[in-house]
């Protein structure tokens, strides 16, 4: 056990404390304690120290080998830059590793460093979400009448580093109005005047309640009437913020704060059918879709690469830069069995905000929906940054 010794410099204590006067005695200690809080600091939100491979909790009980995929898929997009081309190149050369092959790897390639949140903190909020499957029909009928819709050509994207090269990653979205631009229309609009996208119909599908959580995850895939599976991934997004109705429900005293997950939603939303159109307008948030071609692939996430169950990850681009491994330390939903994984950071969402807050993609099928519906875990995460790397994203 090593010992630190702290010195502590402090004002000479005067001759006579007693005799100085009751508000000179106050102005002392004040002085002398001040000095005493400033030997405490709080790491700055973000990207801290560099750690050993050895605090990360489990690391070596991972089966490594199975996130060289996605690894190999942030390679595709990052591979240019000065402080990933030789290690992509080594990744790639190494094309099928074992699990101690690609841990080595990981730590001859990458140095891990701890992320903290405001106030110094290293918890956060890890959520989950999955690609879900929903029945559909190219052509409207009394079954099929709800649409998903392609991105409207009169939504204007602007990407505001254009102008301003520190805002980075943000872009407004609006829509021209003689000649000044303005919010495009919310979700609210949209759902009462349906002519405004009239024309940019992609597919109809037969529920809205799951139209409603596709929009929450992003992308999906659409059973047609003769068996024909239809692809659908994101597209862009009318610029509204987007408003949890989780959160709505709980502001309502519907639904108890640790009772919230995919499922108690949508039983809600269920039980309440003539309430279900007023909470859905509580979120201004809308997403527009776009086929994707080849739909037994995963769905792509911001990084433009196919999402990798259980091995990508959504992050908040202004903290984690997109491609970058992430070691993520956590539990299984509703369980104390620990859940730490090298994750690939590959995709973004509008709920991701904040400097420890991460969403897992869970992949398809039964169990995914069922881990990324009930996960709401408490976790920390730690960035492993190309070695020598100075690069650092904005907080």
């Amino acid at each position: 056990m090593r010992t630190v010794t702290f010195y502590v410099y402090y004002p000479m204590v005067p001759t006579s404390f007693q005799s100085l006067m009751p508000l000179q005695r106050s102005v002392y200690l004040f002085c002398c304690a001040a000095l005493l809080w400033g030997c405490t600091t709080t790491p700055d939100p973000g990207i801290g120290e560099a750690v050993k491979w050895s605090q990360l909790d489990g690391w070596k009980d991972d089966r490594h080998a199975e996130s060289w995929g996605a690894l190999l898929r942030s390679c595709s997009k990052l591979n240019n830059e000065s402080q990933w081309f030789a290690l992509c190149h080594a990744a790639v050369e190494l094309s099928n590793p074992t699990d101690l092959q690609a841990r080595t790897f990981y730590e001859q390639w990458f140095v891990p460093h701890a992320l903290y949140g405001v106030g110094g903190k290293r918890s956060g909020l890890i959520t989950g979400y999955y690609e879900p499957l929903l029945s559909g029909s190219l052509q409207r009928n009394g079954r099929y009448r709800y649409p998903i819709y392609k991105r409207p050509r009169d939504l204007i994207t602007v990407e505001l580093s254009d102008l301003y090269p520190e805002l980075e990653g943000k872009r407004l979205r609006g829509r021209l109005s003689g000649n000044k631009v303005v919010p495009y229309y919310s979700r609210s609009s949209l759902d009462e005047n349906p002519d405004l996208l009239k024309g940019n119909e992609l597919v109809w599908v037969d529920d809205p309640i799951a139209l409603f959580f596709l929009h929450i995850q992003g992308s999906g895939r659409v059973m047609l009437p003769d068996g024909t599976v239809l692809g659908v991934g994101y597209a862009d997004q009318n610029g509204h913020p987007y408003q949890s109705i989780g959160r709505e429900l709980i502001a309502l005293d519907e639904l108890h704060e640790d009772d919230v997950n995919l499922f108690s939603i949508r039983e809600w939303l269920r039980n309440n059918p003539s309430r279900v159109d007023a909470l859905f307008r509580r979120n201004p948030s809308y997403v527009f879709f776009s086929e994707r071609i080849t739909p037994e692939v995963g769905p792509y996430g911001s990084l433009n690469v196919p999402l990798v169950a259980e091995r990508s990850i959504a992050v908040d681009p202004g903290v984690i830069t997109l491609g970058t491994p992430i070691w993520l330390e956590t539990t299984f939903p509703h369980s104390k069995e620990p859940y730490r994984r090298v994750m690939l950071a590959q995709d973004t969402g509008g709920a991701i905000k904040g400097h420890i807050r991460a969403d897992v993609f869970w992949g398809r099928g039964e169990r995914a929906e069922r881990m990324a519906g009930l996960m709401k875990q408490t976790g920390r995460l730690y960035v492993l940054q190309p070695k020598d790397s100075k690069h650092q994203p904005a907080d």
